[in-house]
């Protein structure tokens, strides 16, 4: 088992590998991949240490371009891979990267386990609300009436919200963030990698090709003061332009809604403090959408608790206590053994 270096001094140029970037141009990866960069210099975790999991899709390929170990896995099943590698080597960095149809489709099943078992690995969700790799068929997160050549019609089904899945899914960690916010996505994958256990972060990305603007009703610039609302602990939900606006609990319909300071009375003290330890909050935080509500964006839950691995090597030691080792052959003829002849 390898045991974990102290940091040391890297920038994004010692991360960024040789190979050939092979995004759509104007693909929310390059800023994605910008930003994790960032993130990983300012960590500092050495890179013989750094390993990154992807299953099949665009975001798959973040491996290649990044100047660390990886695996290109398969479909779906990249939680899996993950939580083998961090079993083997609890010392290593492990971060998954999947999209909206790998991670909460194919993979839904794998995503689930990772989380309620807190394994000690960083998830990053791309979602682009779409199947780019395979030319824009819709995706578990497309919006209802998404035109595809999957549904020419537009699509009927209900979308699955990344965040509220991965809630029930018992994660302890979870984030979100934007692909062009270069200040914020740093700062919520270096909280997501200091979480110990698994920490789960929502990444909405634009695909330029395949399902331009999905994103658009709160990320334009021209809007995103009214409809983003970015979230920290212990401090006010407040947002606008002006940050005049806030969310404050109903308590008569234990709702939440939107008010503005200097109306009808409203003060600092009427709007609601982000607890981020407070579940059922993160889970109403998760639900909000334009235009009745910003969408929230940094950590909405974080809670740790037991983190897989450590309980793991722990069950283990116990057990070499109890019993004394055993060599190999007195175990292979121990028990109900025979002979098998000719």
């Amino acid at each position: 088992m390898t045991v974990q270096q102290a940091p040391v001094a890297l920038t994004a140029k010692d991360l960024t590998s040789d190979q050939e970037v092979r995004w759509c141009p104007g693909c929310g990866d390059y800023a994605i991949i910008k930003g994790v960069r960032n993130a990983l210099a300012e960590i500092g975790t050495p890179r013989e240490q750094t390993v990154f999991v992807s299953g099949i899709g665009c975001a798959a390929r973040f491996p290649y371009y990044m100047a660390t170990y990886g695996f290109h896995t398969i479909h779906g099943r990249a939680p899996a891979v993950a939580t083998g590698l961090k079993l083997a080597n609890p010392g290593l960095d492990v971060w998954v990267v999947t999209g909206d149809g790998d991670c909460l489709s194919i993979g839904g099943n794998h995503t689930l386990h990772v989380l309620r078992r807190n394994v000690d690995v960083n998830v990053m969700l791309f979602n682009n609300a779409i199947y780019g790799l395979t030319k824009g068929q819709y995706s578990p997160t497309s919006r209802v009436g998404t035109k595809s050549p999957s549904t020419p019609l537009g699509s009927i089904d209900n979308p699955v919200s990344a965040t509220e899945f991965a809630l029930g899914c018992g994660a302890r960690f979870i984030a979100r963030s934007v692909d062009t916010l270069q200040k914020h996505l740093p700062v919520v994958l270096k909280r997501a990698h200091a979480h110990k256990g698994a920490s789960f972060v929502e990444i909405f990305q634009n695909c330029i090709v395949y399902n331009d603007g999905a994103f658009a009703h709160f990320t334009d610039r021209a809007i995103a003061a009214d409809t983003q609302i970015f979230v920290e602990h212990g401090k006010p939900l407040l947002f606008g332009k002006d940050n005049d606006k806030g969310i404050r609990l109903n308590t008569s319909a234990l709702k939440l809604e939107v008010v503005k300071l200097g109306e009808n009375g409203v003060t600092e003290a009427d709007i609601l403090v982000h607890d981020e330890k407070n579940k059922i909050l993160a889970t109403m935080l998760a639900q909000m959408q334009p235009p009745a509500f910003p969408v929230a964006l940094g950590v909405l839950y974080c809670d740790e608790g037991p983190e897989y691995m450590t309980a793991v090597y722990d069950q283990v030691e116990a057990a070499k206590t109890k019993k004394k080792a055993v060599p190999m052959n007195d175990l292979l003829h121990s028990g109900h053994t025979w002979r098998v002849g000719l």
